[in-house]
């Protein structure tokens, strides 16, 4: 699982560079995508750390950021 994560944090710091130099804000539903696939994946490692409470807290934004990255592709 962190390999997976550094791959997606790569994806994330790439994608939200090009987007600081370009100035364009097409990549970001796909940002926010990643972004949250990186915290459901944080939120599935905790409970193996016995930390209930940040389970839900990664699991909640995770499910927000999936929700505003929808809407980006929708209004796109």
């Amino acid at each position: 699982m962190k390999i997976v994560k550094i791959f997606l944090a790569i994806i994330v710091v790439a994608s939200y560079a090009d987007q600081l130099i370009t100035g364009s804000v097409e990549l970001m539903p796909y940002s926010l995508l990643f972004l949250a696939l990186i915290l459901l994946i944080t939120g599935l490692e905790e409970p193996q750390k016995d930390r209930k409470g940040g389970f839900l807290r990664c699991v909640v934004v995770s499910l927000f950021l999936f929700f505003v990255s929808m809407l980006g592709f929708i209004m796109d």
